[in-house]
């Protein structure tokens, strides 16, 4: 009866984990290049009290055996990278990745990477990102320039009144064999760790990595139905075990006022 209290327990603690995961989805609908978490669970520690393939008193075996679990925990929580929606802007240095790769920022001494292709130019004339972190490598448009186009292999030519190329430089992007592994820092930012894997630098359109689109922004991949459902899923999850914990306690109270 105890085990049961214990049991249920756990199932509501990690229904309220998935429900904080699940908020902090909805709460980032608007994120630019934000990528959706999902809480993954497994279940607990088994008591065995006849394993399964023992024998019984009739030298027969039994085929199943008697195993108690213990509950669920939860295990990871693991960002999903599936490509966002895009929204236009119309703001020539507003830039979407299509498929897989980051841009690379420079975070005070701090190498960083980032979905969110927000950028603007700082007081000098460097492609920054909306907190003022340069784009790495860095890339400078002259004051002269009028129009910047950025194509789909990431080379940015800026022109100036004139029609003359000024400058030409290309965007370059980042990528890693398991990029759920990466660090999440907050302000869209995250950084490799050992289970992401290295990071590999390359050219858009170039051995897997993604292309460019200039004048749009990856929005953040929430559907926001799905996660609505989930929440409800979790939501009456959470309740069954709830009236679990209510049961057994009627059960013990029951069992207390057992008269002799």
């Amino acid at each position: 009866m105890i085990r049961s209290l214990w049991t249920a327990a756990t199932g509501m603690a990690v229904q309220q984990f998935n429900m904080d995961v699940i908020a902090h989805n909805l709460a980032n609908t608007n994120t630019a290049g934000y990528k959706r978490s999902r809480a993954n669970f497994e279940d607990l520690m088994y008591q065995t009290i006849i394993p399964p393939g023992s024998e019984t008193a009739s030298d027969a075996r039994m085929l199943s055996g008697i195993q108690l679990g213990m509950g669920a925990k939860a295990v990871s929580v693991q960002k999903i990278f599936s490509q966002g929606n895009f929204t236009e802007t119309g703001n020539p240095l507003d830039i979407a990745i299509q498929g897989r790769g980051f841009f690379k920022v420079l975070r005070g001494t701090e190498e960083v990477y980032t979905r969110a292709g927000t950028f603007q130019l700082d007081s000098d004339g460097f492609l920054c990102d909306m907190e003022g972190n340069r784009l790495q490598p860095e890339m400078s448009v002259p004051q002269e320039a009028i129009s910047i186009n950025i194509d789909s292999g990431g080379t940015m030519t800026a022109i100036d009144q004139n029609g003359n190329v000024v400058t030409s430089q290309r965007i370059s992007l980042y990528d890693f064999p398991n990029p759920a592994g990466l660090l999440s820092l907050g302000k869209n930012y995250c950084i490799p760790t050992e289970a992401s894997g290295e990071v590999i630098e390359g050219d858009p359109g170039i051995e897997g990595l993604g292309t460019l689109l200039q004048g749009y922004i990856e929005s953040a991949n929430i559907n926001v139905v799905e996660e609505m459902v989930n929440m409800i899923a979790g939501q009456r999850a959470y309740e069954a075990n709830s009236k679990v914990i209510k049961a057994s306690d009627e059960m013990l109270h029951m069992a207390n006022n057992v008269k002799a």
